[in-house]
């Protein structure tokens, strides 16, 4: 049975919603944020970097969420989650990794820069206010534009990244696009807010909240 170590309020969560998806029995291992919000280093018992989520199975550890997905796919999947379409099979694969290639650094780009100012001394806030304020209108505001209306238009004609149903691109991509509603200003897009409100709605991504405990993007 695999086993998930499991970070709340994190990335980790698609992994517990691709178990449901797929109706495999798994177990979830809890780890709480300590309060600087960093992983707890008990993770580095599992994973020499400490980061989740983590999966083991039987034997086997694997880290990185895209690599787990791509693991229980293809040791559990049965077809299921994957498009029968060669093309729409190359628009997934593109999908999950620009999940955590391009979608999150962005993010977590805009995350750091808003949180410098608060994390510095009085003294030297007015200055890490302009650091930050030049970064964010430079480089993260300018490709948060770019990154939205690529979203929008490729939600634009099924209201799914690769076909017409619920694939792994899908699970990938939801918590980019729940950390940009929730942090990023992206609650105005339709596409964007329709695509969330129908993976909310789903079984499997209400049982998954159920075994995961707190996540604040859903």
């Amino acid at each position: 049975m695999i086993t998930v170590h499991h970070l709340n309020n994190s990335r980790s969560q698609r992994v517990l919603w691709l178990l449901e998806e797929l109706g495999l029995d798994y177990e979830v291992v809890h780890y709480e944020r300590d309060a600087r919000m960093f992983a707890p280093s008990e993770l580095k018992d599992i994973h020499p970097l400490g980061k989740s989520p983590i999966i083991v199975d039987g034997e086997v550890v694997v880290a990185e969420t895209g690599n787990i997905v791509d693991y229980i796919l293809e040791t559990y999947g049965r077809g299921k989650l994957v498009p029968s379409d060669a093309a729409e099979r190359r628009q997934m694969t593109y999908w999950m990794h620009y999940a955590e290639g391009s979608a999150m650094p962005l993010l977590l780009l805009k995350l750091v820069s808003s949180q410098i100012p608060k994390r510095v001394p009085f003294l030297i806030k007015p200055i890490a206010r302009l650091i930050s304020g030049g970064l964010e209108r430079s480089m993260v505001e300018p490709g948060l534009v770019a990154h939205f209306a690529f979203w929008e238009s490729s939600l634009e004609p099924t209201g799914w990244f690769a076909g017409d149903s619920l694939t792994a691109a899908d699970i990938m991509m939801s918590f980019p696009l729940e950390a940009a509603v929730s942090r990023a200003g992206a609650n105005a897009l339709p596409n964007v807010t329709a695509f969330l409100t129908r993976i909310h709605g789903r079984d499997a991504y209400k049982r998954a909240l159920e075994r995961g405990g707190d996540y604040a993007y859903a």
